[in-house]
């Protein structure tokens, strides 16, 4: 019973990390908008002017948003139907976790017996602190100036490996990008 304490915290901290994985995707669409008709994008300089990221991380995604777009048929183009934004937010995310009662517990004690007693491993707690960001992707009708389409994936970021970020930067493009064109 007491290894399967001692590894609870371990076993808890591994689930979190596994479902820190993942990337959180919704999108929103004007159901007016005929997707058909856009075959056609280019980029939106002054919405993506204003995405509070590094311009190293900004290529990163509108690199990804090409090759996605490009993977469904579609074409970059001076003379576009559909031009393409960003935007981004990101949030600190503080856990704390505690896996304690206090200053003593129920319990085996020493000899065999059941009873109040001092655990040093008790008592503790962890911190862990991560960073979750949305990255949000507009598409607008080029002759309208309207938005028709926004989707926007959310999920822990990676900071400390270019090759992992880079990696993670395209899992979020890919996921969000699933939703488009909407299903009719």
């Amino acid at each position: 019973m007491k290894k399967l304490l001692k590894f609870t915290p371990i076993l808890v901290l591994a689930i979190l990390l596994s479902s820190c994985s993942s990337v959180r995707v919704a999108a929103d669409y004007d159901r007016e908008a005929n997707f058909d008709q856009y075959k056609t994008f280019a980029f939106f300089k002054p919405g993506i002017d204003k995405a509070e990221i590094s311009d190293i991380d900004k290529r990163r995604i509108l690199r990804a948003i090409e090759a996605e777009l490009m993977a469904k048929g579609m074409t970059k183009s001076e003379n576009p139907d559909m031009l393409v934004s960003i935007f981004t937010k990101s949030n600190q995310r503080v856990d704390v976790y505690n896996n304690a009662w206090g200053y003593g517990a129920w319990g085996w004690g020493g000899y065999n017996r059941w009873g109040w007693g001092w655990n040093p491993g008790w008592g503790r707690s962890n911190v862990s602190t991560s960073t979750e960001g949305m990255l949000f992707i507009d598409f607008i009708d080029a002759n309208k100036k309207e938005l028709i389409w926004q989707g926007s994936g959310t999920g822990y970021l990676v900071t400390n490996n270019v090759d992992k970020k880079e990696a993670r930067i395209k899992e979020f493009v890919a996921k969000t990008l699933e939703q488009f064109p909407p299903s009719k």
